[in-house]
């Protein structure tokens, strides 16, 4: 009889851990607490599928930090040409953006996750909906469901329950509490989140603007990438990839004008003024938008002269009030630890059972990272399964 594995989330890490089970002749039964899968999958492809990013592997790895360590041997198994060609597998043909962005050619994840769906129905994947794990009893995994509590007892298990942002879509971290004795765990932070600014009533009219043409400095860090004011703080792209440096403390400052050196800003700024006020001064003398006006005044009034005011357009220190909630951050860092995991990523005070996803201790930036680490972390955990339970 062939193994029964049980597998428990059904976001990327755990639809391809089912995959490649099923693929492979295990009987697998997906279970998911909300009422459908794929949740968060579908919800980023709300503004576009972001699938990978089309770089060379050691700068893929490097994106993901001191992680990267622990994650090179699953990316390399399964990274940025993998995930274009699993992509393709399913029907979904892909496409490369100037940024180097995978997206599929439809733009949308629900082509993509109906194709998906499709394939495990026919590999004999069993789907269970509103299946909310409990914890386990002795040998048995327990669940509440709709029918009542159901106990199980596969041959192995996976859990894929992801991380503890953006909890009504699954992600809520109540697994913490179930593997507390069984493994080390990282408390959870937000990661790719923005941050709070409490503005000033002028900044009003600027909120929903994007920012461009500014380099954010966090840290040693510098990022040129686009950012908006929203009536909650600074959010976007460019936040998200300093999110790590702001949230471990660094400062975050912005230069207005990167492409200008302090002398040349300071020689336009020495013209004459005449009559005008110094906004339009500002505006005139360095062509300023308005957007990239109303930071330099709300952050650096009163406004110095000369020099001093040179820069200030160069290093513009932003004041925050931290990150946003974590149920807000697109993703979290924290989890389970690796040093509770074999390199299979099973657990090691918990034999037969492997983790996999955004559940693992590690964190991304945005641009097609996140999904990638889910999808190989999935496919890594499933293979070490394979190999243990199916000789």
């Amino acid at each position: 009889m062939s193994a029964q594995v049980l597998i428990i989330g059904a976001g990327p890490a755990g639809l391809m851990a089912a995959d490649v089970l099923s693929a492979a002749g295990a009987r697998v039964t997906l279970a998911e607490a909300k009422p459908s899968v794929g949740r968060k999958f579908l919800m980023a492809g709300k503004s576009g599928l972001n699938l990978t990013k089309d770089e060379p592997l050691p700068n893929f790895v490097a994106a993901y930090g001191p992680e990267g360590s622990h994650l090179r041997p699953m990316l390399t198994a399964f990274g940025p040409e993998q995930v274009r060609d699993w992509a393709r597998g399913l029907g979904q043909e892909v496409f490369t953006g100037s940024s180097g962005r995978v997206f599929p050619s439809v733009m949308k994840a629900s082509p993509l996750l109906r194709a998906w769906m499709g394939r495990l129905a026919a590999q004999g994947v069993r789907v269970e909906t509103r299946w909310k794990w409990r914890s386990w009893a002795g040998t048995e995994t327990v669940f509440d469901t709709p029918a009542g509590e159901i106990h199980l007892t596969p041959d192995a298990t996976i859990l894929a329950l992801g991380g503890a942002s953006w909890a009504r879509l699954g992600s809520d971290g109540a697994w913490v509490e179930a593997l507390r004795d069984h493994s080390p765990l990282a408390p959870f932070q937000p990661a790719n989140m923005g941050f709070v600014v409490p503005w000033s009533d002028p900044m009003r009219k600027q909120f929903g603007q994007p920012v461009k043409g500014t380099e954010l400095i966090a840290g040693a860090r510098r990022v040129r990438a686009e950012y908006v004011i929203s009536a909650r703080g600074l959010e976007g792209g460019g936040i998200y990839a300093v999110s790590r440096d702001l949230r471990e403390g660094a400062d975050l400052a912005i230069d207005l004008m990167p492409d200008w050196p302090a002398d040349k800003i300071a020689a336009r700024l020495a013209r004459p003024r005449g009559k005008a006020s110094l906004g339009n001064h500002l505006r005139k003398a360095l062509g300023l938008d308005p957007v990239r006006l109303a930071l330099l005044l709300e952050f650096g009034r009163p406004l110095p002269e000369g020099a001093d005011l040179a820069g200030l357009v160069k290093h513009l220190p932003v004041h925050h009030a931290g990150p946003r909630p974590i149920d807000e951050a697109i993703s979290t860092a924290g989890g389970v630890m690796w040093d509770g995991l074999t390199p299979g990523l099973e657990l090691r005070d918990k034999p037969g059972v492997w983790c996999a996803g955004e559940m693992l201790d590690w964190e991304a930036p945005t641009g097609g990272y996140l999904l990638t680490a889910c999808l190989a972390t999935g496919r890594w955990a499933a293979q070490d399964v394979a190999r243990a339970i199916m000789r």
